[in-house]
Formats: structure tokens, sequence, C-alpha cells
């Protein structure tokens, strides 16, 4: 079985800085595009960031210029560089990965139990 297992989330105030950290792990023969949702109390699930395979990288308007995603293609993790946060940025962060498992001739996407990032004003 393929699992997500991210780290990272926690407290911080208003202009500080989080880095979040997403793991793979399993039968995998083969990962493709990877990315980070989030969703605050009350609202939907918005896409954050994403990264494909070759590391070209796509953001939010509302992160962009404030949050970095990259990755370790060895290590099949992907990161969420987090700096000047806001109030607003308040939500369950989610990792997601679209993995070929081993043996399979099909993508699927995995998802990550989600991290909490809090921060105050």
């Amino acid at each position: 079985q393929v699992h997500l297992v991210e780290s990272g989330g926690g407290l911080v105030q208003a202009g500080g800085s989080l880095r979040l950290s997403c793991a793979a792990s399993g039968s995998i023969f083969r990962i493709n595009a990877m990315g980070w949702y989030r969703q605050a109390p009350g609202k939907q699930r918005e896409l954050v960031a994403t990264i494909t395979s070759g590391g070209n990288h796509n953001y939010a308007d509302s992160v962009k210029g404030r949050f970095t995603i990259s990755r370790d293609n060895a290590k099949n993790t992907v990161y969420l560089q987090m700096d000047s946060l806001k109030p607003e940025d308040t939500a369950v962060y989610y990792c997601n990965a679209g993995v070929i498992p081993a043996f399979s001739e099909y993508e699927y996407y995995y998802w990550g139990q989600g991290t909490q990032v809090t921060v105050s004003s």
C-alpha cells in the first residue's frame, strides 16, 4: 500500500515561517506530480501549490511570493516552505501525490492525513 506522511505543522505568529514535509512510502513504481492543498473550517479545500516530477511548479495566487514548493525525488518527499504567514493561511494542509503503484498500469491519487497550520495575529 501507498502512504503519505506529513509533518511540520504548528502554531506561528503572523510573519513567521513553517516548512511542511510529506514523504511517500510503500509499493511505488513512480510518482508523478505532487502538491499541497488546504482547507479552513467551513470552507472548501483549495489547491496551494503543485510540482511535477521534473520540477515545474505552480501556485495559487494567494500564496505566490510567499510559499515555495520543492521535492526530493530520491526520498519521495515534497516540501512546502511557507514564509510571511498570514492569519488567513490558517488551515489543515494536505499532501497529495499522483502515484503509479508497483505492478500497476494506472496512476492513483493519494492523500496525507493533514497537518494543522495556525497563524496568530
